[in-house]
């Protein structure tokens, strides 16, 4: 298992931050390749973690998650066999990563999935997939309540 607190996601690479970044590229394939870019840069699972236990159903590309709680905080190691969804994960690691259970609960993920205007640039499959990613992160939070 890594050390999920060493993650950059959710204190040096914020929602805040995601979003001005974005806000300056012109084209959806300058943003796509900063998604891509900050999927690169989530720290590597552990190759054991990658079960059939941690898999996201509903997702077209394989995506595996595992939460850790410490403290009073989630903490998840993320990963996927395809770039552009490790880059999703990032995203959605910027909203919930190191956050209390209910912090990630009342997290508007719909409307920062609205101001970043990704849905509807998104595949209806990888949309879904997102979708997946985000209610299993929420299922946990709601268990660690």
């Amino acid at each position: 298992m890594s050390n999920p607190e060493l993650s950059p996601f959710g204190t040096k690479i914020t929602v805040d931050e995601v979003i001005d970044t974005l806000s300056f590229f012109d084209s959806w394939e300058e943003r796509y390749k900063y998604i891509i870019d900050l999927g690169k840069e989530l720290p590597v699972m552990d190759e054991a973690l990658k079960t059939q236990a941690r898999l996201i159903k509903g997702c077209q590309s394989q995506v595996w998650i595992e939460p850790h709680v410490v403290g009073d905080k989630l903490y998840f190691d993320v990963a996927s066999d395809a770039f552009i969804v490790s880059g999703l994960l990032a995203l959605v690691m910027a909203a919930y990563n190191g956050k209390t259970p209910a912090k990630v609960l009342e997290f508007d993920m719909e409307g920062f999935f609205a101001q970043l205007d990704l849905l509807k640039h998104l595949s209806p499959t990888r949309g879904n997939g997102l979708r997946s990613m985000v209610q299993r992160i929420q299922q946990v939070a709601k268990a660690s309540e």
